[in-house]
């Protein structure tokens, strides 16, 4: 009852005197119960807590200690920043409207999230795969690594990096919002999702969206190939490692890295091949929370959790605070 008196106070907010001219749109969000909504914004709240939290210490750790300073930590602290970042398109503005109680997002403040969501997530991919050929390489051509992953070609993968994702959102954005959005502006997720925004066209203007999305779709492929082919080898040379505590040091930095690019991916995928339906289901609400909230919350737990020198790193930063802490304590007093 709730949404439905939103949504009422949104179309007559957002027409101008002819009653024709929308100027942006009403996220439905999770629920029109205004328990829920608040439950909702706490569970949000916590997770990207959580998430900035957990990202911000491995940036940190990977900038000040010394020993974390190899290709494979340069391009964690690059997929941490793109984690803060990603989640920071979508959850603080679901979390408002949940508080608020009002859904409306303006045309342009959609756009950019549209920029942001489609650029920073494409980067993600291709970082993960970076990170997989990193792997391949410290692995599968030991005596080579210093000369394939030097300090400059590091850079440079970087910059490609975030350049290609620069590219992904501009052509996103402006394919999805040449289409003619004629229909009622009702999108049924938390934030605005490109196959909700495509839905909403009631003519054949959306193909140039369908195009970027097939574009997409076969770069994003070929980087899941490759991600898959490194892996193939990489496993190949570790089950020749005659040593079982050599094969436990390789796979605790594999897998951190393998169970990341999964999840993120298979999700994702499901989501954009989906079909979307005419009203908000859990099946769509959970696959969305999956892909834009989860993997950078995770991501930080996931990558620590076997990985002993970055254990040590946080070691390290919370006893050294501790550290600074007691000894300005004994010097006031």
């Amino acid at each position: 009852m709730f949404q439905l008196l939103a949504a009422t106070l949104y179309i007559f907010k957002v027409m101008n005197t002819n009653g024709t001219t929308v100027t942006g749109f009403l996220l439905m969000g999770f629920s029109d119960h205004r328990e829920l909504q608040i439950l909702h914004a706490f569970l949000f709240l916590v997770m990207y807590l959580m998430a900035l939290g957990g990202n911000f210490i491995i940036i940190t750790i990977t900038t000040l200690d010394q020993h974390l300073q190899s290709p494979m930590y340069y391009f964690l602290k690059q997929l941490s920043l793109l984690d803060i970042s990603f989640v920071s398109v979508t959850v603080p503005q679901s979390i408002n409207n949940s508080l608020t109680g009002n859904g409306y997002i303006s045309y342009g403040q959609c756009m950019l999230q549209v920029f942001f969501f489609t650029s920073l997530g494409w980067a993600e991919v291709a970082i993960l795969m970076v990170m997989s050929y990193d792997r391949y390489a410290a692995i599968c051509l030991p005596l080579h690594y210093e000369l394939i992953m030097d300090p400059r070609k590091c850079k440079r993968a970087v910059v490609a990096v975030w350049v290609s994702g620069g590219i992904s959102g501009t052509l996103y954005t402006i394919a999805t919002f040449s289409i003619t959005f004629c229909r009622t502006k009702f999108i049924h997720q938390f934030f605005c999702d490109i196959p909700q925004l495509i839905k909403l066209s009631c003519s054949n203007d959306y193909l140039a969206v369908i195009g970027v999305v097939m574009f997409i779709a076969i770069a994003s492929l070929i980087c899941f190939i490759s991600i898959a082919v490194s892996y193939v080898h990489i496993f190949c040379t570790v089950l020749r490692i005659p040593s079982a505590q050599g094969r436990s040091k390789v796979f605790s930095t594999c897998l951190p890295h393998l169970l990341v690019v999964s999840f993120f991916l298979s999700t994702g995928i499901c989501a954009y091949l989906k079909p979307t339906s005419d009203s908000s289901t859990v099946l769509d609400l959970l696959l969305s929370i999956f892909y834009t909230v989860i993997p950078p919350t995770l991501n930080p737990v996931i990558y620590s959790l076997r990985n002993e020198a970055l254990k040590k790193g946080v070691q390290k930063l919370v006893l050294g605070r501790k550290f600074i802490e007691k000894k300005k304590f004994l010097w006031c007093h």
